[in-house]
Order: structure tokens, then C-alpha cells, then sequence
């Protein structure tokens, strides 16, 4: 097929129904005619983050999740709780493309010396509607990939390097000098620990597993804290008052972690405390909630004193608060490091078809650690 000739392609899509059914499908849909400052890119790879998920199924019960047709005709369909319908208000009755970021070839450029100047070129992208065959879209939203970069090795290029960037800058900006990371064995877990080690921060790991505390032990990582180990608040708080870490990032959400996490941060700085208040240390610690791993609500038991904080932090309201400056010099870095820093591992790849079986529906939505997927649009099958 030649450039001039690409007019459809596949698009995969994600329906939640005001009933209280989720449709996943795939739909034939019409590829856009670049505009002027526009190219269009056949995407050869988009990964599945945790913040996909939330979009690709939302709150509903994948475990009990039906398939029928065959092909490109294949339909996943699932029940949603009642409970969470509320929540789901503003995309019910919506069919809505899928897939933040990815990475391709573009085949059709627009008139603009920007769209020109990419044609040919592998580029990333972030921009939503990415596990599709073809994505038309703005130049300026295109990061071209350096010489000899395959579409995999850039599919992964904004949200877990960005994010994980983002996570030190915040740090560096509120006036932190060390991190927490929970899911720190994930991807970008192991993206931050790669940036920590390079620029001197100090970094408290906590991870759920053995093998995932081995899996960083063999990265370098220094601070590995196990919260399946019957130690674990006595290796977090020693982690803590080595390192002086007072923020930290939790994927969790749910459950006691992060007021754990705050407890030990208190019992860190009381240690070095040299007068004795009941209103708790005057040390300032926070933690930002950018995940939900676990759905279940926040426990805090107030054990860490009065000076603390817990809100929610996202990945694109950092970067519009930043500027565009500041946004520009970290995509910059994430560039210049993408085989080292910021290489990004597959599990799996998988075509659009194969991303609605069954069997690999409830491997990737279990959203575990070490199975992470890739969707190649390009691919056969």
C-alpha cells in the first residue's frame, strides 16, 4: 500500500455503555488528510500503561469478561459495577480511541517545513488514539527518534521517562532532597532508579516481592524495601533516616501504605529532633498519590505529627505548571538517554487483534509488575 493510498485503518476502542456494559472493538475508521503543519504515522508501537487501563476498562469486571466474532470483528465485552457508573458519567454511551503514546514512520507529510522535514523519519508521540494503524497528527506533537532507534525503543519515550523526571524535578522544586518510589520494580520504577543513581539523589525502593528486591538489587539500586516482609516499617524507617527522603510518589493508593510511609518519614526526623513537641516534628512530608494499583480507599493513621501533606499528582498538569521551557529541557534528556536511562522492556508485543484476546486481557490487566505489553498496529495476527 502505497502513502497516497492509506484512506482507512484500524482503530481500536474502548465503549462504556449508560447500561452498565463495556464493549471493547475494533473499528475501521478514516485516516485524516494532513493538514499544512500535520504528518500522519503508521504506528509500529504504543505501550499499555496503568493509565491506558483506565480508559481501555475502566471499573469493569474483566474477570468475568466474554469474547465474540473473530478477526477484526472481535468484540470483549464486560459488566461495570453500578457503584462506578457515576464516576464514568462524562464517556458513557461514548466510543473513545485509546493509547496515550507511541512511535511509527511517517508516511505523509503536510506543506509546512516542519510536517517536510519528518517524512520518512521514526518518530514518538503522545497525543491519545495511539493503538490504531495510522494516527494523524500535529508535527509539533511528533519527537523525532535519533538515527538507527527502532519504534519500540521510542514507544515508551513521554509518559514513564517524563514521568519519572518529573517525580525529581517536583522534589528538587518543593524543596526535597531525597524520594520514596513504591512499585519501584516496574518499568518506570526502574527508570527512576537508573535517574537517582546518575544524578546522586537518594532513593527509598518499595517493592511487593523477593524478586522484585532482587530485581533492583541488580540495577544498583541502594534502598530496597520489601512491604510483604514482617521488617518492613523498621528497613523503611532505617532507608528513610539514611537517606533524609520526605517526599514520595505512591502507585498504590489504596490501603495503609501511604500513611505508613508518612509515620516512618516522622519517626526519621524525630530521631534527629533536638526539642520535643507534641504537635509532632516541624519537618514537612508529603506524599503524592499518581496511581491506583490498589482501588481500595486510603487509610491514614495519624501517627506523623501535624506538618504533612497527601494530594494527588499527574504527569501533564506538572508539565503545563513547569512550562515550556522546562518541559522542552527534559524531553531533551529523555532523547539523549533513551537506550540507557530510559530503555523501556517488553514482555509481550502484540497485534490490535491479539490485544482483545482473552488471555492477554487478563495478563496485561492485572497491571503486575515485569508484564508490560506492547501493541504493534503493524503487526500480523
Amino acid at each position: 500500500m502505497t502513502a497516497q493510498s492509506i484512506t482507512t485503518g484500524l482503530q481500536l476502542r474502548s465503549l462504556i455503555k449508560a447500561s452498565g456494559e463495556l464493549e471493547i472493538s475494533l473499528a475501521r475508521v478514516a485516516v485524516a488528510e494532513p493538514a499544512a503543519d500535520e504528518v500522519v504515522v503508521r504506528i509500529q508501537g504504543s505501550p499499555i500503561n496503568p493509565s491506558d487501563l483506565g480508559l481501555l476498562v475502566g471499573a469493569a469486571d474483566m474477570t468475568k469478561a466474554t469474547s465474540s466474532g473473530a478477526g477484526d470483528d472481535i468484540v470483549v465485552r464486560a459488566s461495570v459495577p453500578q457503584a462506578a457508573i457515576k464516576a464514568m458519567a462524562g464517556r458513557l454511551d461514548e466510543s473513545m480511541p485509546v493509547g496515550n503514546e507511541g512511535a511509527g514512520v511517517v508516511v505523509k507529510a503536510g506543506s509546512s517545513p516542519a510536517a517536510q522535514a519528518l517524512m520518512g523519519k521514526t518518530v514518538a508521540m503522545i497525543g491519545g488514539a495511539m493503538y490504531a494503524q495510522y494516527r494523524t497528527i500535529k508535527a509539533g506533537d511528533c519527537l523525532p527518534l535519533p538515527d538507527g532507534t527502532t519504534a519500540a525503543q521510542g514507544a515508551s519515550c513521554f509518559v514513564n521517562p517524563l514521568t519519572s523526571l518529573g517525580m525529581v524535578e517536583t522534589m528538587r522544586r518543593e524543596g526535597h532532597t531525597a524520594l520514596v518510589h513504591t512499585a519501584a520494580a516496574s518499568n518506570l520504577g526502574q527508570m527512576l532508579n537508573r535517574i537517582c543513581l546518575k544524578d546522586g539523589v537518594g532513593l527509598v525502593n518499595i517493592v511487593r516481592s523477593p524478586e522484585q528486591a532482587e530485581l533492583l538489587r541488580g540495577i544498583g539500586a541502594k534502598h530496597i524495601c520489601d512491604s510483604t516482609s514482617p521488617t518492613f516499617m523498621d528497613d523503611l524507617t532505617a532507608a528513610l533516616i539514611e537517606t533524609g527522603a520526605t517526599l514520595a510518589f505512591d502507585a498504590i493508593g489504596g490501603g495503609r501504605l501511604a500513611g505508613q510511609i508518612l509515620s516512618g518519614m516522622e519517626t526519621a526526623a524525630n530521631k534527629t529532633a533536638k526539642v520535643y513537641s507534641r504537635y509532632g516534628s516541624t519537618t514537612y512530608k508529603q506524599v503524592y498519590i499518581y496511581g491506583s494499583l490498589d482501588p481500595r480507599p486510603t487509610e491514614l493513621v495519624r501517627s506523623f505529627g501535624m506538618s504533612w501533606g497527601v494530594g494527588g499528582w499527574l504527569l501533564f498538569p506538572f508539565l503545563q505548571k513547569i512550562g515550556a521551557a522546562d518541559a522542552q529541557r527534559l524531553r531533551e534528556r529523555v532523547v539523549a538517554e533513551l537506550k540507557t536511562t530510559f530503555a523501556s522492556k517488553y514482555t509481550r508485543v502484540v497485534s490490535l487483534r491479539e490485544a482483545l484476546q482473552l488471555d492477554n486481557i487478563a495478563v496485561y490487566n492485572k497491571r503486575s509488575t515485569g508484564e508490560k505489553f506492547l501493541i504493534d498496529p503493524s503487526k500480523a495476527g
